[in-house]
């Protein structure tokens, strides 16, 4: 426990003492993000906080771990590699969204094929446990770029993505701790203590943006995590301690950037514009619409994760596919908090506006008789 301890602290301190010098870097070299359109920042702003959250993670990791009993550990590492570059040159040159993808699916291919990080039991979840290996890789895959994607997308407002993701990883942590998986628990946790350290440069008003060199290489190995909590307590490979309700937790860990994602996805295939088109109909956008300020985006949204994360934890003992429906049932239902109480907001705008042409035209005749 004190070595998990050690990299958590070195991971937070390497994060959080390479920051500024990033920062300085970036805006010697003019390496910002500009304000668009579709973008909520009015400030060019640094994007490469990424780095330090890799770097921070990388080095306490080797410096601390042990992974021999993770299969594929230097499948993980190559894939990371792949991810952070990538990103990197999209944070500095943009790339398309397809090169991204592309990036995603080498990556994602390298370690559920050959470095053997995939799912085999899907707990009774509709009606399958026991799955063949060939579809255990592609379910794997779709996972994995989903779960990274809903990183990458849900990056949209100060502090957001950074606060969602150590909320996720720390769980991730304290799940791997009950078990007893003390190698993924300091992978978890270690990666925790980055984005930490990253959040007191990131939370509003934000100094430096964590762009896609560090969305993309999170979200990556929170699937990892999210892949290996189902799979360490299948029937066929968890103890006698295990949860048999661990796909339903895993999404209520991962709710909002999956609820986020899920629906943005639907709304553009309906308007028949690019999934991967960016827009402002994200749950922060709706939220923001409705006067929150970007702190109070980020506590609302961290807090409601938190909240989906509780229920799921005191429902645990029923089925998996129980727990999914009572998450996704809620996450249908709260998702539409926001865009209800903004439709009613302008709803009673054009009713006090109403009232006052009202108001204009019973005194209108009066006045004109006045005047006669």
């Amino acid at each position: 426990m004190i070595t998990v301890i050690l990299a958590i602290v070195t991971s937070f301190l390497i994060s959080i003492y390479a920051i500024p010098s990033i920062i300085t870097v970036a805006k010697l070299k003019n390496l910002y993000d500009k304000p668009e359109e579709r973008k909520i920042h009015t400030l060019k702003t640094p994007r490469l906080g990424g780095m330090a959250i890799f770097v921070a993670f990388s080095l306490s990791a080797l410096l601390f771990g042990n992974f021999t009993g993770i299969e594929g550990t230097k499948y993980i590492s190559v894939a990371l590699i792949i991810l952070f570059f990538g990103g990197l040159k999209d944070d500095v040159i943009i790339l398309s969204p397809l090169k991204k993808l592309y990036t995603q699916l080498m990556a994602a291919g390298l370690v559920t094929s050959i470095g053997a990080i995939r799912l085999t039991d899907l707990h009774g979840v509709f009606g399958v446990n026991e799955i063949p290996m060939v579809i255990g890789i592609a379910l794997s895959m779709f996972m994995i770029i989903v779960i990274t994607n809903s990183v990458n997308l849900i990056d949209g407002v100060d502090g957001l993505a950074g606060s969602l993701t150590f909320i996720i990883s720390a769980t991730y942590g304290y799940f791997f701790y009950l078990n007893g998986d003390t190698e993924w628990m300091l992978l978890s946790l270690t990666l925790a203590g980055a984005i930490l350290g990253f959040l007191f440069f990131n939370f509003s008003p934000a100094k430096i943006f964590m762009g896609d060199a560090g969305s993309l290489t999170i979200g990556f190995l929170i699937s990892l995590f999210t892949i290996h909590f189902i799979e360490s307590n299948s029937p066929s490979v968890g103890g006698i301690d295990r949860l048999t309700s661990a796909p339903g937790i895993a999404l209520a860990i991962l709710v909002v950037p999956l609820y986020d994602t899920l629906r943005v996805f639907i709304l553009r295939s309906l308007n028949r514009t690019s999934p991967f088109k960016a827009d402002k109909n994200h749950l922060h956008h709706w939220l923001i619409k409705n006067g929150q300020s970007h702190k109070q985006v980020t506590i609302v949204l961290s807090m409601v994760n938190l909240l989906f994360i509780l229920i799921a934890y005191f429902i645990k003992e029923n089925y998996a596919y129980i727990v999914m429906l009572v998450i996704s049932v809620l996450a249908l239902i709260v998702g539409q908090l926001p865009i209800y109480f903004y439709r009613h907001k302008i709803s009673d705008i054009e009713a006090d506006d109403d009232v006052q042409e009202e108001i204009k035209q019973s005194l209108y005749p009066v006045t004109e008789n006045f005047k006669k």
